[in-house]
């Protein structure tokens, strides 16, 4: 098994305070953490899938993007982001929302670039997928709503951009909560082989350097058949049903998503370049930043991604603030496949 961690204008840039500094966002107030007493409060317990849908889905202009999101709970309540990965989308939080919601939180799940209803402003725009773009994107829409610090929830792509928030703008997260641990891409370490056990678990990675795996993800009918195959490996125990996949499938239709998908792992293994103007932000990311907000990690022991025993040591260097670990019985959709457990993550990272 392997951990995830060893595989036209910029946000902001001239336009905004987004890629002004590394540390912080000029322009921004950002207001003193409320201090919380006592234990954090428990999650009531929910059945997986009890909810199937979100009440309403917002859009706002942010950056380069028009970013299609759900959000419940009180207008201002402390904020709570959720991140997805891939292949999936906001209904990997569709459980976790009301839960959070319930306890006060303002709960933001946005679609990340080529995902469901989030478009693109301009079509001269790269369809750009290198890991800053996607944390520059949080920042823009952060910015468009007027949130000053969120705490910050992710898992797969969504722990990535949540590392990279948290090392490069701290002052923006107010804590984090991050499945399988550390995932900021290290370009180079990325060159060298790994174990052949390992190599094929990344199967559709190096499927997708390939023009063939290019094609499939623009394929109507071979997208779907991809991407719950990706399901089934990476969750094994998982009883999710159709209506589950199509409903998240759904969100596979944008017309940027192949382009970002594809961009995303190609960047990842050198065969792609991003642009310039990001360079900044990777060679800060290259040296393996640390983290020093509030931070919970969780592993997945079923996810043939988590590397045995599980127990996140692995990473556990990286972060440097207060800290907390747990392992989850599941597979790699966490969110959606234990969304109590992941709700609690988020209140009791909150309450560190």
């Amino acid at each position: 098994m392997i951990s995830r961690r060893n595989f036209n204008k910029a946000v902001g840039l001239g336009t905004g305070a987004a890629a002004v500094s590394l540390t912080g966002l000029p322009g921004v107030s950002v207001a003193a953490p409320p201090r919380h007493t006592g234990k954090a409060p428990v999650v009531p317990t929910i059945t997986p899938g009890t909810h199937t849908s979100f009440p309403t889905l917002k859009q706002v202009k942010a950056g380069l993007l028009n970013v299609g999101y759900a959000e419940l709970g009180p207008a201002r309540g402390p904020v709570v982001i959720c991140l997805h990965g891939w292949p999936y989308d906001i209904h990997s939080y569709v459980d976790v929302a009301p839960l959070l919601a319930e306890q006060g939180y303002r709960v933001i799940v946005p679609y990340l670039r080529g995902h469901g209803t989030t478009s693109f402003l301009s079509a001269r725009t790269f369809r750009n997928a290198q890991q800053s773009v996607i944390a520059l994107d949080i920042i823009a829409l952060m910015d468009a709503l007027k949130i000053p610090r969120a705490v910050i929830a992710g898992f797969d792509w969504g722990s990535r951009t949540g590392d990279i928030l948290a090392a490069l703008w701290p002052d923006r997260v107010k804590a984090l909560v991050s499945v399988s641990g550390y995932l900021i891409t290290n370009r180079t370490t990325q060159l060298k082989p790994i174990s052949a056990a390992a190599e094929h678990t990344w199967w559709y990675q190096y499927y997708f350097a390939t023009e063939r795996g290019k094609a499939a993800m623009e394929s109507k009918e071979h997208r779907p058949e991809l991407t719950r195959l990706v399901w089934d490996l990476v969750s094994p125990s998982w009883d999710f049903d159709d209506a589950t996949f199509a409903r998240t499938a759904a969100a596979f239709e944008n017309p940027d998503y192949a382009a970002i998908v594809i961009h995303n792992y190609r960047w990842r293994l050198g065969l792609e370049e991003g642009e310039r103007r990001y360079d900044r932000y990777e060679t800060a990311l290259e040296r393996g930043p640390a983290i020093g907000v509030p931070t919970l990690t969780i592993d997945p022991l079923l996810d043939p991604f988590t590397a045995q025993p599980g127990d996140g040591k692995g990473y556990r260097e990286h972060f440097t603030g207060k800290y907390e670990h747990r392992a989850l019985n599941i597979g790699h959709n966490v969110p959606q496949e234990a969304p109590t457990a992941f709700a609690q993550a988020v209140v009791d990272a909150d309450h560190l």
